[in-house]
């Protein structure tokens, strides 16, 4: 529930000058964030074509404008065009996925601990947890959760090839949807994994992630209604702050879950980006 909801890029840390409320748009970019001690990670091997000029792992890059016109071969069906560049492009592609395919752990989703049930459609993920009369969804979508890759990273690649490379780790802004059997609308909790730890006092456990809206809405709706009040925590007492962190943490919402929750996108992500890549190496093939 909620799909439109779920953001789909990263967004500041939760600090009194951050953005409002009001900028419900997709940010541009998603921050930067530490690399959880449980999650899933791999080496950042995408674009690193780039940082050669004789190309990836094929060891060839096609340069533009001289790819020769090739006709349609006798076992494409296609009718389509055929270059040079797309021949290279395709031994590119086969090369790039056997590598993804090396750095792949498993093939099978990781499984989220405290009883959540897990359906997905496409990049998007639903969690889902029932308890005394209490359904709890949480929602997520893989789509722009890999952090870019900042200039600096590729000059530090570039000095330095053979130190080990940066891992990529997928952290979705994700919501949280409670609703309770007596109520016809849902408590919704818009969240996001912060730059930095969040904490507020001394000897406190840091929390992994942050709460940047709550509402009330309509239960069964599948769009956020800008009519309803929402809360924006960025200038909110931390006393309530604290008691809706709580409240997240009494349904299984805490940072055990956070941690499984990038672990499971990471795996999400880069088996959404294997299929891609063989999409893509099918579509320039013509198979």
């Amino acid at each position: 529930m909620l799909k439109s909801v779920v953001r789909l890029v990263g967004a500041a840390v939760r600090l009194p000058t951050a953005t409002t409320s009001t900028a419900r748009a997709l940010p541009l970019s998603c921050p930067t964030l530490r690399t959880p001690s449980s999650a899933t990670t791999r080496p950042f091997t995408r674009s690193l074509w780039m940082l050669n000029n004789n190309g990836a792992s094929s060891g060839y890059r096609p340069k533009l404008f001289s790819s020769k016109v090739l006709g349609p071969s006798a076992s494409c069906g296609c009718g389509g065009l055929h270059t040079e560049g797309d021949k290279a492009f395709g031994d590119f592609l086969f090369d790039e996925i056997k590598e993804e395919k090396k750095i792949q752990k498993s093939k099978a989703l990781p499984k989220m601990s405290g009883g959540w049930e897990l359906e997905m459609s496409g990049t998007e993920a639903k969690l889902t947890r029932n308890n005394a009369g209490e359904k709890v969804t949480v929602t997520f979508n893989v789509n722009n959760s890999i952090p870019p890759n900042f200039d600096e990273e590729v000059e530090q690649s570039q000095q330095k090839p053979t130190e080990e490379e940066p891992e990529i780790v997928s952290t979705p802004n994700f919501v949280v949807e409670v609703t309770k059997q007596a109520s016809k609308h849902s408590l919704v909790f818009d969240c996001h994994f912060p730059e930095d730890e969040m904490s507020h006092g001394e000897g406190e456990e840091s929390d992994i992630f942050a709460i940047r809206e709550v509402s009330f809405q309509p239960e069964g709706d599948t769009d956020w209604k800008e009519t309803s009040y929402t809360l924006n925590t960025d200038s909110l007492d931390w006393a309530l702050y604290d008691h809706l962190m709580d409240f997240l943490a009494d349904r299984g919402v805490d940072n055990t879950f956070a941690d499984e929750l990038m672990e499971l996108s990471t795996a999400v992500e880069h088996q959404e980006y294997i299929k891609f890549l063989e999409d893509l190496q099918g579509f320039v093939k013509c198979n």
